[in-house]
């Protein structure tokens, strides 16, 4: 059973930072359409390497497990505002749904970062010589 726990919190970790590595990937292949999309809503172009940023090293800190528990806490500030700012638009179906997607995932982010069986990695590679 332990092996199990282990593999499936790294599984777990990165199956999430799989939607944060896809969201970088996203913005660096379209950063005028990202911060066209930002200004709409007021927001300055300046802000856009940090997202891509902590979306970027947040996930490697998932996958990773170093750093992982201020990932966790980061990236769920991180869907909470990005809920909030961009996302708040209750009256439109799609907004809503990604409203819904970024505080269940903010949630899944808590809970992460509180469980002791989430603290696993992978193991170390044996070296024999």
């Amino acid at each position: 059973m332990p092996s199990l726990v282990r593999y499936g919190a790294v599984a777990g970790r990165a199956l999430v930072a799989a939607l944060f590595f896809s969201e970088f990937w996203f913005k660096a292949t379209h950063w005028d359409l990202t911060v066209a999309y930002m200004a709409r809503y007021g927001l300055p172009s300046i802000l856009l390497p940090g997202a891509m940023a902590l979306e970027l090293f947040g996930g490697l800190a998932l996958v990773s497990g170093f750093g992982r528990r201020y990932a966790e806490y980061g990236l769920a500030f991180f869907c909470l505002v990005t809920a909030f700012v961009f996302h708040a638009n209750w009256a439109d179906a799609n907004q809503l749904q990604h409203f819904q997607k970024d505080i269940a995932l903010a949630g899944a982010l808590l809970v992460m970062a509180i469980s002791e069986q989430a603290e696993a990695r992978l193991p170390e590679p044996s070296y024999r010589t």
